[in-house]
């Protein structure tokens, strides 16, 4: 039990390092760093954040197949549901979208949760389901309040219906 102990930690350290990489657009060693966390002990978070780093490169299908396993490992982690929503948002698989980003909504764990909620009523707006995207978007600002671009996508919602 010890041994599981050190390779998480060792992992989590890895997983850090790969973020602070990411976060400086240094995708290629960002890339490296999740992959050799997920090889020492793989996690949810691990495999979500390899997703957003192919996303950024525009290997949607990589980064949904990264969630999927992120998903395997903890179906109650939230972030992977929404951010394969996005990914099929981005690939214009409306539907398919909506699917992920209610499950999203349902998870247990997940932060920020209002995103799931945002992401649904930028889908709806694409639909034309304009009253259906305003009830995810003032959804998304009673959780969020302060979060202004749900402000900002409401108030466009609202000039589309008028």
């Amino acid at each position: 039990m010890l041994a599981m102990e050190g390779l998480k930690e060792q992992a989590m350290k890895l997983f850090e390092e790969a973020y602070k990489y990411h976060m400086l657009g240094d995708l290629d060693k960002a890339i490296e760093l999740y992959r050799k966390s997920i090889d020492v002990y793989p996690t949810a978070e691990a495999w979500t954040f390899l997703g957003w780093a192919y996303s950024m490169r525009g290997n949607y299908e990589g980064a949904i197949e990264a969630c999927k396993r992120a998903i395997e490992i903890d179906p109650d982690f939230g972030n992977p549901y929404n951010d394969i929503g996005s990914y099929l948002i981005e690939l214009g698989k409306l539907d398919e979208a909506i699917e992920w980003l209610e499950k999203a909504k349902r998870a247990k764990r997940y932060e920020p949760r209002h995103y799931p909620y945002i992401n649904l009523a930028k889908v709806y707006m694409l639909q034309g389901k304009l009253y259906e995207a305003l009830r995810e978007i003032e959804e998304a600002i009673k959780i969020k309040p302060d979060y202004k671009p749900s402000h900002m996508l409401r108030h466009q919602i609202l000039g589309m219906l008028n």
